[in-house]
């Protein structure tokens, strides 16, 4: 079978001088964008944002419309790595450091992500969300789903012997296990075609803000960088554990609902995470923070990035909602 969630989306439409000349120069002549963003300012972070999240794409699916080539042009490079520094500062600066102990790191870091207390869109959707929420939820979330795992898969060949062997089972799972059936994306693509939705990769970027844009940017960020493999990771442990009990709220939620279409994704989750989150804190973190101390530091802002990004986001969709956060 031939599922249209792994075809190459088209490019999405501008939101601003930015994103809108990246489009015109990635169809007609990407060697045209410039060299420099003299002239070239983004209109608002949703501008840049846009603008950023196509770059990455070239190295993911890449778009319909664009030739596989515009990927390693040097003129798209050099715009993707200014956008990349902008957006890297900002994480930084809303990083507030951690003073590792000197203990277990694995403990530590399971503290430091259990202590958490970021709002929480599932428990809404549990007990509260309407039809039309869960929609616009299971939209938005879509644009990382399709794809899901594969910006940590970038990491794989930049770890130690002991990290790579334990994110390639975690990864194995993911992509379910030998399974094209069992497939994470694939499991949230049939559900999301149950629910009449297009399965079709990219197809709702139009409607997502900032928040979505910029949560699919750092982990595109961290994943491509090598240097930031300890933020990768981090960022996927924090992912982990903080993952099982909120897909049980989902899973409850979407069945008070009467919309069953995707409580398999988010019971497959529940089980898989609950295992996975031991995998990436114990196996890839702390081994890799023992075999290369330097990336201890990147594992916790990595981490840190992760709580924060999927805060705002709750923040965002709940104040869409006008739900007291």
């Amino acid at each position: 079978m031939h599922d249209v969630a792994t075809l190459a989306p088209m490019l999405p439409s501008p939101r601003g001088p930015l994103s809108e000349r990246v489009v015109a120069d990635l169809r007609t002549d990407p060697s045209r964008l410039a060299q420099r963003r003299t002239g070239l300012d983004a209109a608002d972070d949703t501008d840049a944002a846009l603008a950023l999240w196509m770059l990455h794409e070239l190295s993911y699916r890449g778009f319909d419309d664009v030739s596989p080539d515009a990927e390693w042009e040097p003129a798209v490079l050099t715009v993707r790595r200014e956008l990349q520094r902008d957006l890297e500062g900002r994480l930084r600066d809303r990083w507030p450091g951690h003073e590792t102990r000197g203990g277990d790191l694995a403990d530590e870091l399971m503290r430091f992500i259990e202590a958490d207390d970021g709002p929480s869109v599932a428990s809404y959707v549990h007990t509260r969300a309407t039809r039309e929420q869960v929609l616009e939820l299971v939209r938005w979330r879509s644009i990382y789903h399709l794809r899901e795992s594969d910006p940590s898969t970038w990491t794989l060949p930049r770890l130690t012997v002991g990290p790579k062997a334990a994110l390639a089972e975690l990864q194995y799972d993911e992509y379910g296990a030998g399974r094209a059936d069992r497939l994470h994306s694939h499991l949230f693509a049939e559900g999301m075609r149950a629910l009449g939705l297009s399965t079709h990769y990219g197809a709702y970027v139009d409607e997502c803000p900032l928040e979505v844009l910029e949560m699919n940017n750092v982990m595109s960020l961290f994943g491509l960088h090598g240097r930031l493999r300890g933020a990768s990771m981090g960022h996927l442990a924090a992912f982990e554990v903080t993952s099982s009990v909120p897909s049980g709220h989902l899973a409850r939620g979407l069945q008070r609902l009467g919309m069953p279409e995707l409580v398999d994704y988010y019971t497959e989750h529940v089980v898989a995470d609950s295992v996975h989150d031991q995998i990436a804190v114990r196996l890839i973190c702390a081994a890799l923070a023992k075999d290369e101390p330097e990336q201890a530091q990147d594992i916790f802002f990595g981490a840190f990035t992760c709580l924060d990004q999927e805060a705002r986001f709750a923040r965002a969709i709940l104040d869409r909602w006008a739900v007291a956060a």
